[in-house]
């Protein structure tokens, strides 16, 4: 009954996917500001509920706290819409009538396109609309103008999603750091170089698909919200969450209840938050976080002090490399990756101080790349903070939460309003 899947990231280079075939592009769509919340829509919540598996209405009534007559009512119309379908193959032995027949989220006929803009990767991924992750590929983020770089990006996802024709596609959700202006789906970029980059311009007119843009720490936040919990039944809520992410970039988001925290001005920012180290930042001051913890940064000062070889074209030295030489017993190597585990976990604890949430998620390959370093980072937070002691919790998404930022922002408007939301994607799509 299922379609196949890829079953593993795909690399390619950015050259070689800017040599895909070019299509007459379709014009602009307007961008649909992505919903980073859990709302009170009755038939998003039957969605919601149907993302874990087979439902009875009965079990959906209490699991969603809907009556009986208001769960029909959604299945009806979510089944009508081709979200839900229904399982008669599970009827329970002698039920009678339709509403003892389980439905669930068909997970078969459609999918949704997501993509992380890193400073140096881009994710490309399909999920399902259970929020499962299908397959991907990786390209190097093209260091071109930003429109071309944008093209480059939109057509590697459209090569990408002509190879599930089996599936219709229905939303596009980018995700990436900078200041992100929801609304019109431009993006700010420093690290990139990137002003006012119509970004949901160009991915609309290449897929020719509806566009939701996030800054990609508030989509990581998101994902906890949404997605977290399909599979254990455990949902990151009520209450408040921090969440703290670091890579090449570090940035920070607060869930505060049901709904990430979008400031209309921009994210929030730790990138230069001071840590007392001597690193000299692009600001001109020394010792700020990203310039401290981020990968190319750790791997300069990894060749500087001789742990790592000088890079020789084409191949440059990589984080992996340095976890390798520390799982081998190179002592410098670390020393060096401790001392930024021990730095991550020191500003974790300042943030946390600031906000006091409920819990504190620590997401991003600086946290989780390093399995030592995780104890360190545990260690300092704890030494670090002045008050009791915190729900801190490591992302439940590990290496892969910018595949789940990209796809919960392809996502969330169907989580928000399914049947508006497949409205609109149903009149834009092909």
């Amino acid at each position: 009954m299922s379609s196949p899947t890829l079953d593993r990231t795909q690399k390619i280079a950015g050259p070689k996917a800017a040599a895909v075939t070019t299509a007459r592009l379709a014009p602009a769509r307007p961008a649909v500001p992505p919903e980073l919340r859990i709302t009170d829509n009755p038939a998003a919540a039957v969605l919601r509920a149907a993302t874990r598996g087979p439902l009875f209405r009965d079990i959906a009534a209490q699991t969603t706290g809907l009556s009986i007559a208001t769960v029909n009512r959604q299945v009806s119309a979510l089944l009508s819409a081709g979200l839900l379908r229904e399982r008669a193959d599970l009827t329970a032995s002698g039920a009678v009538g339709r509403p003892r027949v389980p439905f669930e989220v068909d997970t078969d006929s459609y999918v949704t396109l997501g993509v992380h803009i890193g400073s140096t990767v881009t994710r490309i991924v399909a999920a399902d609309l259970s929020g499962r992750i299908l397959g991907g590929l990786e390209i190097a983020t093209p260091q071109t103008g930003q429109d071309a770089a944008l093209t480059i990006v939109a057509r590697s996802a459209k090569a990408f999603l002509d190879r599930l024709p089996r599936r219709k596609p229905l939303w596009t959700g980018v995700a990436l750091a900078g200041r992100v202006e929801a609304t019109a789906g431009q993006v700010d970029h420093p690290r990139l170089g990137w002003q006012a980059a119509p970004v949901a311009a160009v991915f609309s007119s290449v897929l020719d698909l509806p566009v939701s843009v996030s800054t990609h720490v508030e989509a990581m936040a998101a994902a906890e919200l949404l997605l977290a919990g399909r599979d254990s039944g455990e949902e990151t809520r009520p209450g408040s969450s921090l969440y703290i992410y670091a890579r090449e970039t570090a940035g920070v988001a607060v869930t505060l209840h049901d709904r990430v925290h979008t400031p209309a001005n921009g994210p929030g920012s730790i990138a230069h938050l001071p840590t007392g180290s001597d690193v000299e930042c692009t600001c001109g001051r020394r010792g700020c976080l990203e310039a401290t913890v981020g990968e190319r940064a750790l791997l300069e000062r990894a060749v500087r002090k001789g742990i790592l070889p000088r890079p020789e074209a084409p191949r440059r030295p990589l984080v992996t490399d340095l976890y390798r030489a520390a799982d081998a017993g190179n002592a410098p190597a670390r020393e060096l990756l401790l001392e930024r585990a021990e730095i991550l976990g020191r500003a974790a604890a300042l943030v946390r101080d600031m906000f006091n949430p409920e819990r504190v998620i620590l997401g991003g390959q600086a946290f989780t790349g390093y399995r030592p370093g995780m104890e360190r980072v545990a260690q300092a937070f704890a030494e670090s903070t002045t008050l009791p002691a915190a729900d801190l919790r490591i992302s439940r998404f590990g290496g892969r939460v910018q595949e789940f930022a990209a796809a919960v922002t392809s996502l969330s408007v169907f989580y928000a309003d399914p049947l508006s939301a497949m409205r609109r994607a149903t009149r834009t799509a092909r």
